[in-house]
């Protein structure tokens, strides 16, 4: 109970001032539909999970037992709002008065109530208000009121027992204790005397006699504890014969939905909103590498996250503020087989020993899916076999400056990204990004060679001659630039400006920050995007910065461009657009 004050009367002080008004005002019924519990025990009998709410209840708040099928009995604390529900179960973990893995439930994982003894019904409505600090220590429990359980088994039972535990088993009860944070050393099977003090503290904090020798409940009861988060996700062993896989899911949240090679879908089916997909396919290396390419281009693969590839396997985790997941495969015999999880951001520990049960469990089968399967499905440009592929917050152009792979773009191409992207595969970063002019200068972070570099411009157009845009003027859908022809109207802006050249040209969005070319394949500048203020100005008018503006903002970040040196013949079309193609790149923007 020590640490109980210090947990209300510190952390718990703050979450007073924020919970006032749970405290005061009554819940609207919005609220009672989205109630959510925090399940911190389960037991496989009713008579422990009785013992084991009424320990908790002596000194704790809210605290109330359900039926959680399948055998077992949950004891939770709530219900609350599910904002009031994360700050009580940090703090709760935090100071040590509840397990590390104890976890937020929701209402379908609760059926009959069995403590207190009053209800016998489904889960109550309305979320109570989370815990309040005291107005002095004297009003709370102090820790001799803990009550104790009679053990199961004497002092000298309990050791015989324990002697009869195989090496597994010791380093299975190890594990736990450390999950639970009352154990930090090795996981080596021996009870010496960090494990001996590791169980006489976890028996204090459960309301046992502390011996530091657990006996056969008491070890059942660690281990259930431990298991809790498995056991409300219903892991269960499945095996898959189409797709030559067998593993432990989280049969609670996901169920079979459908096959498209080269995955098996398994969809959402409880409140966590978890996916799993099970991979399979016949293939070799280049097939393994094409499929750690391919699945790093969905949604369901964030691109922040660490990622390995080796020689016959590889690792990609993706986070965002909404999902985790995570993909394993690896070739063996010319059978690629692996699978990906996808998992709520917010809920770690339990995503995290429900992925360690799927791998640990994770056994390849006789075959592979067949690799036709759903092909009946209906197409789409933007799924492949039936996921979702990410797409950036942005797409426009740039072109290569230099022979090191530098880029110049837009400014509002790069404007408000996590992370952009050349052409879909390459991380770059942002060298300098000048608002006043439109345009922006980004280096590729690993090495790159350009197929072609732009060289500028070392005179200033003539009015009215012919020049062409590179763009990607559909963001990418077509997968290479266009050229887009106009003519120069003015070698200065409306307002007599000469850094900007204007055109005579209708251009897409996605042309912005693209070359514009002579007829000698010389470039006179870039393309900036159409304004977006208060004059409407004709479709076919549009501006450009010039080479001269350009040649100035790439020598103040030490990029050295080509210079057209003297006048070249006119190029052929197909020269011109095979010219254009290889030096314009596309930037994508990502949140």
């Amino acid at each position: 109970m020590k640490k109980l004050i210090a947990a209300l009367v510190l952390p718990l002080f703050a979450l007073t001032m924020a919970f006032t008004a749970a405290s005061t005002a009554p819940v609207s019924a919005q609220s009672g539909a989205d109630a959510v519990w925090i399940q911190i025990a389960a037991r496989s009998s009713l008579r422990e999970a009785e013992a084991e709410a009424r320990r908790y209840a002596a000194r704790l708040p809210d605290v109330s037992g359900y039926a959680l099928g399948g055998g077992w009995y949950g004891v939770v604390l709530g219900p609350y709002a599910r904002d009031d529900a994360e700050r009580v179960l940090q703090v709760y973990r935090s100071e040590g008065q509840i397990p590390r893995d104890s976890f937020i439930a929701f209402r379908r994982n609760l059926r009959s109530q069995f403590y207190p003894v009053a209800a016998n019904a489904g889960p109550a409505d309305e979320p109570a208000p989370a815990p309040v600090a005291p107005d002095s220590a004297q009003s709370l429990p102090q820790s001799p009121d803990v009550p104790t359980t009679l053990p199961d088994e004497t002092p000298a039972e309990a050791r015989r027992s324990e002697r009869a535990l195989s090496r597994e088993e010791r380093m299975e009860l190890q594990v736990a204790l450390k999950a639970a944070g009352f154990y930090d050393a090795g996981i080596d099977g021996a009870f010496g005397r960090g494990t001996r003090t590791s169980m006489s503290e976890w028996q204090a904090a459960r309301g046992y006699e502390p011996t530091g020798v657990l006996t056969t409940g008491q070890r059942r009861a660690l281990m259930e504890e431990y298991n809790a988060p498995l056991i409300s996700v219903g892991m269960t062993r499945i095996e898959d014969s189409k797709a030559g896989i067998a593993l432990e899911i989280p049969a609670k949240e996901v169920a079979f939905e459908r096959y498209e090679s080269p995955f098996a879908h398994y969809t959402a089916k409880g409140d966590l909103g978890v996916r799993l997909l099970l991979i399979s396919q016949p293939g070799d290396k280049r097939t393994l590498f094409g499929l750690y390419d391919i699945l790093q281009t969905l949604e369901i693969v964030p691109m922040q996250g660490p990622r390995q590839r080796g020689s016959n396997s590889f690792t990609i985790e993706g986070r965002n503020e909404r999902i985790v997941s995570f993909t394993q495969a690896s070739l063996e015999n010319g059978e690629i087989k692996g699978f990906t999880l996808i998992w709520p951001a917010g809920d770690e520990d339990r995503r995290a020993r429900v992925l360690a049960a799927m791998q640990a469990s994770f056994t390849r089968l006789e075959g592979v899916l067949d690799p036709a399967a759903g092909a009946d499905a209906v197409q789409d440009i933007d799924l492949v076999s039936g996921l979702e592929i990410r797409r950036p917050k942005r797409s426009r152009s740039g072109f290569y400056v230099d022979g090191q792979g530098s880029v110049l773009t837009s400014s509002d191409a790069v404007t408000g990204c996590s992370q952009v992207t050349l052409d879909h595969s390459y991380q770059a970063e942002i060298a300098a990004n000048d608002a006043e002019n439109g345009l922006a200068i980004l280096r590729p972070t690993e090495p790159l060679v350009p197929a072609a570099v732009a060289e500028l411009s070392a005179g200033s157009p003539r009015l009215q001659s012919e020049v062409a845009v590179s763009g990607f003027s559909y963001e990418g859908v077509l997968g290479a630039p266009s050229l887009t022809w106009g003519k120069v109207a003015d070698v200065k802006g409306l307002e007599g400006d000469g850094d900007v050249t204007r055109l005579a040209m209708t251009v897409q969005p996605g042309d912005a920050g693209g070359p514009v070319l002579d007829r000698t394949g010389a470039v006179l500048g870039m393309l900036l995007p159409q304004r977006n203020d208060e004059k409407q100005l004709p479709a076919e008018v549009n501006f450009a910065v010039n080479a001269e503006t350009i040649r100035k903002a790439l020598n103040a970040v030490g990029v050295s461009p080509a210079a057209r040196s003297e006048a070249t013949a006119t190029l052929p079309s197909a020269a011109m657009t095979r010219l254009a193609s290889r030096m314009t790149v596309l930037v994508n923007c990502w949140e």
